[in-house]
C-alpha cells in the first residue's frame, strides 16, 4: 500500500550477545519528540499512539530489508512494550553468523544506533497545526497498523504516503481559512463604504 510509513530515532539501543544468544533491546519511537524536518512539516508521536496495534503481528528486519528477519510477535521472538519514554523492544536475535557479522557487530562498533518503525496512521488519528514560529506539526494520536521496528544504519524517510497526502489537505484547509477571512474583511470594508 502506499500510505506505509517509516521514521527513524536516534535512541537507546543494544544488543547484548553471547555463544548461543542475540538480544537487541531499543525504542522504535520516542513519545512527545519532535522530529527533525519531514519534507515540510515535523512530527510528534504522542502517549497512546501505539496501544490498537501491540496485538498486530510485527516484525523486526534490519534495514527494513525482508531479508534480514530477526524476529516476530506472532513466534515469540520479538516482543514488544509500551512505557513512559516510548515503544520498546527487545528481539531474540537469530545466533547466524549472517547475522552477528551484518547487525550485531556493527551495533557493537556503534555503527548502528537509530532504530525506525514502519505504520500506518489511523483514519482521523493525527491532527496538524501551525505553531507560533510557523513550523507545521502533525502529531499521531492513533496508529491503524504497525508493521515492522527495525534497527537501521541510514535513516528512514516518508514514503509516498498518507502524511504528504494530509500535509496537502491541511495546507489548503489553512488557504481556504485565510481567503474566508479576507473574504469577510472584504465584505465588512465594503459594507461601510456602502453605508458611509
Amino acid at each position: 500500500m502506499t500510505d506505509r510509513e517509516k521514521r527513524s530515532f536516534t535512541c537507546e539501543m543494544r544488543a547484548e550477545s553471547t555463544d548461543d544468544k542475540v538480544t537487541i533491546i531499543g525504542y522504535g519511537a520516542v513519545f512527545n519528540s519532535r522530529s527533525e524536518n519531514l519534507g515540510g512539516f515535523r512530527e510528534e508521536i504522542m502517549p497512546g499512539a501505539f496501544d490498537s496495534v501491540l496485538e498486530d503481528d510485527v516484525r523486526a528486519y534490519f534495514n527494513h530489508d525482508h531479508n534480514f528477519i530477526l524476529g516476530r510477535t506472532a513466534s515469540g521472538t520479538l516482543k514488544l512494550n509500551v512505557d513512559e519514554k516510548g515503544l520498546g523492544y527487545e528481539i531474540d536475535a537469530p545466533t547466524t553468523q549472517t547475522i552477528r557479522d551484518l547487525v550485531i557487530a556493527p551495533m557493537m562498533r556503534g555503527d548502528v544506533n537509530q532504530s525506525s518503525f514502519a505504520f500506518r496512521v489511523a483514519r482521523n488519528g493525527d491532527e496538524w497545526e501551525e505553531d507560533d514560529e510557523g513550523v507545521i506539526v502533525r502529531r499521531i494520536h492513533k496508529m491503524q497498523r504497525l508493521f515492522d521496528v527495525s534497527p537501521v544504519a541510514l535513516p528512514a524517510y516518508p514514503e509516498a504516503s498518507s502524511a504528504k497526502r494530509s500535509l496537502e489537505e491541511f495546507k489548503e484547509q489553512q488557504n481556504i481559512i485565510k481567503r474566508a477571512v479576507h473574504e469577510k474583511a472584504m465584505r465588512e470594508r465594503a459594507l461601510k463604504i456602502i453605508n458611509a
